[in-house]
């Protein structure tokens, strides 16, 4: 794990100054049934994209806040890192996207029955938004909404 030291003066700047929003409480919600007989769904800031799909726009000011599905069968390779930020080391991610998409963990854990199933769409964002107030109003409900209507009981959260 790297220390903040690491971090170019910008960037430690910024760190320090952002208004880091604070959600109280946070809105946990208890599982209904056991996590073996639920449907799990990545939801990960990782920027990945399929080979294909349009990348994320790292022009967009406070940051690209669409997001892209990403099949479940999607081989881990076919990932793309399109991640903006130089803040950290791309290279693990880009060497094994499973580092920051998990889905081939996804699908052993279903094989393996700790899970009840893999839903048939995961979801990828931008990380490092810095506005995300359009993320909140509306991509973010808009992804809550596919989630549901898929069945979702489970999204596993994967910041970038």
């Amino acid at each position: 794990m790297g220390s903040f030291d690491e971090f170019s003066l910008p960037l430690r700047l910024l760190l320090r100054t952002y208004p880091w929003r604070r959600i109280h409480p946070v809105p946990w919600t208890p599982l209904r049934k056991p996590l073996s007989e639920c449907r799990l769904a990545l939801v990960s800031s990782a920027g990945f994209v399929v080979r294909g799909q349009e990348p994320f726009d790292e022009s967009v000011r406070g940051g690209d806040v669409s997001f892209r599905e990403i099949p479940s069968d999607v081989d881990a390779s076919a990932l793309v890192d399109t991640h903006r930020s130089e803040a950290f080391d791309h290279t693990g991610m880009r060497a094994d996207p499973n580092l920051a998409f998990p889905v081939d963990r996804v699908r052993e854990l279903a094989t393996r029955g700790r899970i009840g199933s893999v839903n048939r769409r995961h979801f990828s964002f931008m990380g490092s938004i810095t506005a995300p107030g359009r993320l909140v109003r509306r991509t973010a409900p808009e992804v809550a909404e596919k989630l549901r209507a898929d069945g979702v009981d489970v999204a596993l959260l994967v910041p970038v």
